[in-house]
């Protein structure tokens, strides 16, 4: 069997322009790094913006096992067997962040013959959009703290900054540090990292509309508290046309192809269990200006990455996916109904049947945005006759639409059942609007995610996050979206808890307000800001594909 390195290199690339050809780009409105791979310029994305948008399809997936359900593949080959079908199709995905990459996830470039290409450079630093990002929220750290050097004129107190800096990569190790250090003048302080994926710079990045947009949401971003325990905003601190500048080409949205041609911007890439885990607007907007079709995909399963799908990204698009598709996987469903991983790909069509409670979870929750949805049972090797047959039989009876995707060995031609059962879903008239309101309170919009999307009977609050309630009450910034930090591994805030858990609640620890972004971030339970690597990350691989990768050197 090939690796997916070995089938990307077999793939003939063609060169990004004629790509861009296909949705009425020309080359004059690219900016080419190298052969495969650009960036679309804003007076090419301001001559589409009036155009009427095409169908968004979302793709999400039931609770993701470690072993990774194909959620990008899925996403990849479904734009691709859309395209076969003759419409003019572009797939938007996030860009891959290397601390992944380096440790248990792997990158996220699709795989077997659903791939976006190049996928070495994808999955790297591609075209240093992340770095970017990386730079902007390192220049607010370090005038945060050259401001508390120099005077202090704005009463910060150094133990409520809230702002962190930030790295691409996992890093357990940089979870507290300390500043300040090297000279007696300087304010010693205890500082953080956070995995630049989950900076609000990226946030920012990915809800801006256009680079004044982008200004605005910057210049309020808060950082820390004065002394009197006012808020005290990047534009306070005079910094955001430096922030601005630092980004004025990550915000412009990446082309690259897949295997088989079809157009992918792959831009953005903001964290599913910490940030809002979908890629830009701008790439969003731009390609349901363009083409037919716009195949998209949120982090994680429905819980996390869907419902921050509706309720923050399309609230701020003012729009609504046409269709739904749900991945789901045998090997995901055994997990979920109790066998362990290395059981995974023993036949056991008992956990299947047990492990499509936490499926069914799933289908209610996208039932909450009245949104039609198909269920996309991704094909793996070891998936037998019988566990296939369970599922489908399962759908049948619930009257659930399903099709069984075979994307990964077979490219489009594994997807066209299920790119015309999405094409039918699409055309179909639906009103989908987000789960709550924003005139609702702080809680009760927590409590309708925790009851609606993951089933819990109530949400327990500290004592912290109930004074952080209190005060963000009277700073007015309980009409924001609530955006929920939580393991992506359970409907739970247990990451242990498989299933489809009842009779359980969640418990909101702390806020963390992201006001440029336009929501306050919710954390539930351990989840970290800062990942670790594994004892054996995906690093370890890398020198047995290096030669594959570097050519003549």
């Amino acid at each position: 069997m090939l690796t997916d390195l070995e089938i990307a290199q077999k793939a003939k690339m063609q060169k990004i322009d004629r790509i861009a050809e296909k949705v009425g780009l020309k080359t004059d409105d690219l900016e080419l790094y190298g052969n495969y791979k650009a960036k679309v310029s804003f007076e090419a994305i301001n001559r589409y913006k009036d155009n009427p948008r095409g169908k968004i399809i979302l793709v999400t997936a039931i609770t993701p096992t470690k072993a990774g359900e194909g959620k990008s593949t899925t996403t990849i080959g479904l734009g691709d067997s859309i395209a076969k079908l003759g419409f003019s199709t572009m797939i938007a995905l996030r860009e891959p962040s290397l601390g992944p990459v380096m440790g248990v996830k792997g990158g996220a470039a699709g795989g077997g013959y659903a791939q976006v290409v190049p996928m070495e450079d994808i999955n790297l630093h591609f075209t240093g959009d992340i770095h970017a990002i990386t730079a902007a929220n390192n220049l607010i750290s370090a005038v945060i703290d050259n401001h508390l050097f120099h005077g202090n004129e704005l009463g910060i107190d150094p133990e409520k900054v809230i702002w962190k800096r930030a790295m691409d990569m996992n890093d357990r190790s940089l979870r507290r540090i300390q500043v300040g250090l090297s000279m007696k003048k300087e304010t010693s302080r205890f500082d953080a990292f956070d995995i630049s994926v989950a900076s609000e710079v990226m946030a920012v990045l990915c809800l801006s509309k256009d680079i004044e947009d982008l200004k605005t949401r910057i210049s309020s971003m808060v950082v820390a508290y004065n002394t009197k325990d006012e808020p005290v905003t990047v534009g306070d601190l005079k910094v955001t046309g430096a922030v601005a500048m630092l980004l004025k080409e990550a915000i412009k949205p990446n082309i690259v192809q897949t295997l088989e041609g079809t157009p992918a911007l792959i831009h953005g890439g903001p964290f599913a269990n910490i940030a809002h885990g979908c890629n830009s607007i701008i790439a969003t907007d731009f390609a349901s200006r363009a083409a037919d079709f716009v195949v998209t995909e949120a982090g994680f399963g429905v819980d996390l990455g869907m419902e921050k799908f509706m309720d923050i990204k399309m609230r701020a698009m003012d729009t609504m996916p046409s269709a739904v598709v749900i991945v789901v996987s045998i090997r995901a469903l055994k997990i979920h109904g109790g066998v362990s991983d290395k059981e995974m790909n023993e036949e056991n069509v008992e956990a299947v049947k047990i492990g499509i409670a936490n499926l069914e979870k799933h289908i209610e929750s996208v039932q909450n945005y009245k949104v039609p949805y198909v269920i996309a049972l991704n094909k793996f090797y070891a998936d037998t006759d019988k566990e296939v047959d369970a599922v489908m039989a399962w759908a049948k009876k619930n009257n659930h639409e399903i099709s069984l995707s075979e994307v990964f060995s077979k490219g489009s031609e594994g997807g066209l059942d299920l790119a015309n059962k999405v094409v039918k879903k699409a055309v179909e008239m639906n009103k989908n609007l987000p789960l709550y309101k924003l005139d609702l309170g702080i809680k009760d919009k927590i409590e309708k995610i925790a009851q609606k999307i993951y089933g819990a009977k109530g949400v327990n609050y500290t004592d912290k996050a109930e004074e952080q309630i209190a005060r963000f009450n009277e700073l007015g910034w309980d009409k924001l979206s609530i955006c929920m930090a939580k393991t992506p591994l359970s409907l739970s805030d247990d990451a242990n808890i498989k299933g489809r858990p009842s009779d359980f609640e969640i418990t909101i620890r702390e806020f963390k307000p992201s006001i440029g972004a336009g929501f306050i971030v919710a954390l539930t339970g351990a989840v970290m800001t800062m990942p670790g690597l594994p004892k054996h990350g995906a690093y370890e691989n890398m020198d047995l594909i290096d030669q594959k990768i570097i050519g003549l050197f």
